[in-house]
């Protein structure tokens, strides 16, 4: 005899939504430990190690970058305790948008979801410049090959578009072995550097509060908090999990305390290592090869040729992290009429939202080759590459998150609210509040610091043509927004409740 739990059981492991299995995410297919891999790829800790913690402390001279890191892990760990708990109340491959439209309405909604399009692709397309320009000088390096730099960024895309078509169970696969391996060579660095300190021996200096004063704190916060983001892509995936409800919430937290900690712990070894007052000049002298060297001395020729390849492994694996959150962003608007039908199918027995992915892949490599046909730079320059493409995209890209975590933010706080449950919540709610405050902070000296974010000069057109991409996302989604409540009131109606509408509509013509 069935009962009615194993009934429901039945019906919701299956198809979805009553539109077709090609309208579903498949669900079940990440665990705790898949899902946790899948959000903390993304960071790729291995490039904000010797990519972003040498620059901050050599543009910003702000020798408590590892205290900063401490500081953002609280204040994101504040956002996540509402955003947390919106995601257990809203399960759609939307996340950002999702969220938002609850909160502050379809038009808001339909704003983010462009927002977040545009922000998520932008931070994938710009790795694959400095991928290339890394590939390209591994192969000079041991290979004596000259190769283009767009050459090995193309061949990526393709491969990435590739792994984007299948199982997300089997991406996590990878980017786990990828991940793991990374983190392990940092540590071992970290270790090693406190095992053979620099002259001034295990410091805490960095961890002084008084470190953190002068003009260039405000542009170290932007240059810091680009190395979390990932933390919030996991309700990107809470329609491809069995309990989202339970794992979205922890792995948010994981990923954040455990992004947090590691970061300082890594930028206070550099400190170490070189010693406090050393460290910004070492860092205006060696750049991006600062790690490398502090690995040369201590580890040896060897470890420090393996750290060079799981480099570029490790921004392998935040694209291929970076695609599939895009893809799903697709996936949920193409199903919600933000973008057309044909975005919002899955494809095949894998279930990965296929439209999306060919997108993704399609942006990629018409960017990656406009800046190929503009680069008119010998070979080894890492102007195109890694000064434009990659710095221009990166920086876009973060301060569009900025921007989506600060509604989000203000969302939750509206969304309790209105429900009724402001009491029930209110701390989650002053968490929310006061998060979205800091973050607000945060995205204005983005834009007002922007010029230093990019290397542009102060008067340069970039200061503005830049940070307008993200303007420009913004009011084309609202416009989009309004056109569609105008237009049509029952789509706009779904904005953001995914699943949770084809299924009202089910029960609606079920009346009939």
């Amino acid at each position: 005899m069935t009962t009615d739990s194993s009934s429901t059981r039945r019906t919701t492991d299956g198809i979805s939504t009553f539109k077709g299995e090609e309208r579903a995410l498949r669900s079940d297919r990440l665990g705790t430990g898949g899902l946790l891999l899948s959000v903390l790829a993304a960071t790729a800790p291995l490039m904000v190690v010797a990519g972003v913690m040498p620059t901050t402390f050599a543009v910003m001279g702000i020798v408590g970058q590892p205290l900063l890191f401490v500081v953002l892990g609280v204040v994101l760990a504040l956002f996540g305790i509402g955003y947390a708990e919106m995601s257990r109340h809203v399960h759609n491959a939307g996340a950002f948008y999702a969220y938002i439209s609850r909160g502050l309405g379809g038009t808001a909604g339909a704003s983010a979801a462009l927002v977040a399009l545009v922000a998520y692709s932008a931070l994938q397309v710009g790795i694959y410049g400095i991928f290339g320009f890394e590939v390209s000088g591994l192969f000079a390096t041991y290979a004596d090959l000259e190769v283009a730099w767009w050459i090995p960024a193309l061949v990526a895309a393709l491969a990435v578009g590739a792994l984007g078509r299948l199982k997300i169970d089997v991406n996590a696969r990878v980017l786990g072995v990828l991940l793991v391996v990374e983190v392990a060579l940092v540590v071992i660095f970290d270790i090693a550097a406190v095992a053979d300190p620099g002259p001034q021996g295990l410091s805490l200096h960095a961890f002084n509060p008084d470190t953190l004063t002068g003009a260039g704190l405000g542009t170290a916060l932007c240059f810091c908090i680009a190395a979390f983001l990932g933390f919030e892509q996991a309700p990107v995936y809470a329609e491809e999990t069995s309990r989202p409800h339970v794992l979205v919430p922890r792995v948010m937290f994981l990923a954040v305390g455990g992004v947090a900690v590691f970061f300082a712990l890594s930028s206070w070894a550099l400190t170490v290592a070189t010693g406090p007052s050393a460290i910004v000049g070492q860092a205006q002298q060696q750049s991006a090869g600062l790690l490398f060297t502090l690995t040369e001395s201590r580890l040896g020729g060897t470890f420090t040729d393996v750290l060079h390849i799981l480099f570029v492994t490790g921004m392998f694996a935040a694209l291929l992290s970076f695609h599939n959150v895009v893809a799903r962003y697709a996936f949920a608007m193409g199903r919600e009429g933000l973008l057309p039908a044909a975005f919002g199918r899955t494809t095949g027995a894998s279930g990965a939202p296929g439209t999306g992915s060919l997108l993704q892949t399609a942006v990629s490599v018409l960017v990656v080759a406009a800046f190929a046909v503009a680069d008119d730079k010998p070979s080894g320059d890492p102007t195109a590459p890694v000064l434009q493409l990659f710095t221009w995209c990166g920086n876009i890209g973060a301060l569009g998150v900025i921007v989506l975590m600060t509604a989000a933010s203000l969302s939750v706080v509206v969304f309790f609210t209105r429900r009724g449950a402001a009491g029930a919540q209110a701390w989650r709610l002053v968490t929310s509040a006061v998060a979205g405050t800091a973050l607000l902070v945060i995205a204005a000296y983005t834009v007002k610091d922007f010029d230093v974010l990019v290397g542009a000069g102060p008067g340069s057109a970039l200061s503005w043509v830049l940070p307008g991409v993200i303007g420009l996302a913004l009011v084309a989604g609202l416009v989009q927004g309004l056109l569609l409540r105008s237009r049509s009131p029952e789509a706009h109606a779904r904005i953001g409740l995914g699943n949770e509408a084809f299924q009202l509509e089910k029960a609606a013509e079920k009346t009939w």
